[in-house]
């Protein structure tokens, strides 16, 4: 038996006697997706954790995502198998940092993408996805919204409403490797191939895309699709659930610098250990987590995009 085999058995064994759910996010290596219960993008895998009868969560992804398994699930006890698995949006944006912002726009809606603190949650009117960021804010009374912390999905939402949408200057480092150059020029290598890019792109990376989609959105894009070969402007880790689910199809990287490094921190080998340890565990405030639960509520109400 391989080392890998034999860590595979003991994550299979620890997930019964724990009653654990294992979440990984499109972005996770291979090896972690293999061994999840779930697999997508992070508020669908909190709701996902939220109706098991699961006791423990072992959240592979970065840190805010745990945070969001905690607001939804106080409950359980939730794992995140590397403590310095952060995200650099969500850091560019702090509580503090958005009191102030809410005092110069007195009055306007505050729409926070999932990508966040609960901190910063706890702040908003109201959270959206990258799928559902159009729906939310056109759901809102105001001709006016805040839209923190990503500039670039707050960019491409006020491409698609007449509201005004007021910019955070956050955004993901990842995404923005990712260049027109990068896209004009397999377009030519593969001129069959259809473009989707996340909306966490730049603008102008977005406007050459055939179409602009959450990762949730490239997987049923990528499954429903008759097209055999798509390029896919994201994070690299997608691209191991995409082949896996559609063996037929050609799927190329719009660039291979788009690779998230905290995404890489978490192994199988953490997999086991966070389980054997019960640690390092991330738990929300009582306080701060029923004040970021209701912008997360209010969105579910709003529904998916």
């Amino acid at each position: 038996m391989d080392q890998n085999t034999e860590m595979i058995a003991k994550v299979q064994t620890l997930r019964r006697e724990l009653k654990a759910v294992i979440l990984a996010h499109n972005y996770q290596l291979g090896e972690v997706q293999d061994v999840a219960d779930f697999v997508g993008d992070s508020l669908e895998l909190s709701q996902n954790a939220a109706k098991t009868g699961a006791e423990v969560i072992v959240f592979c992804g970065v840190h805010f995502m745990a945070e969001t398994a905690s607001i939804l699930c106080p409950d359980k006890t939730v794992l995140l198998p590397d403590e310095h698995a952060g995200c650099p949006m969500a850091n560019m944006i702090t509580a503090a940092r958005l009191r102030e912002k809410k005092k110069e726009l007195p009055g306007i809606p505050v729409v926070c993408y999932v990508n966040s603190t609960a901190e910063v949650k706890a702040e908003s009117d109201i959270c959206c996805t990258s799928a559902n960021a159009v729906k939310v804010v056109e759901s809102l009374a105001a001709d006016e919204v805040l839209f923190v912390p990503d500039q670039y999905l707050g960019h491409y939402v006020s491409t698609q409403t007449k509201k005004k949408v007021h910019l955070w200057p956050g955004f993901c480092p990842t995404h923005t490797r990712i260049q027109p150059n990068d896209i004009l020029r397999l377009r030519q290598e593969y001129p069959q191939a259809k473009v989707v890019v996340h909306p966490e792109c730049r603008p102008e990376v977005a406007a050459l895309a055939d179409e602009v989609l959450s990762t949730g959105g490239m997987c049923r894009f990528a499954r429903e699709t008759p097209a055999r070969e798509i390029i896919v402007g994201t994070e690299l880790g997608i691209i191991y659930r995409l082949r896996k689910e559609n063996p037929g199809k050609k799927f190329i990287p719009a660039s291979e610098q788009a690779v998230c490094p905290n995404m890489k921190l978490i192994t199988l080998e953490k997999v086991l250990w966070t389980m054997q340890e019960m640690r390092p565990q991330v738990k929300v405030p009582e306080d701060i987590r029923i004040k970021a639960k209701a912008p997360i509520d209010r969105m579910l109400a709003v529904g998916s995009g």
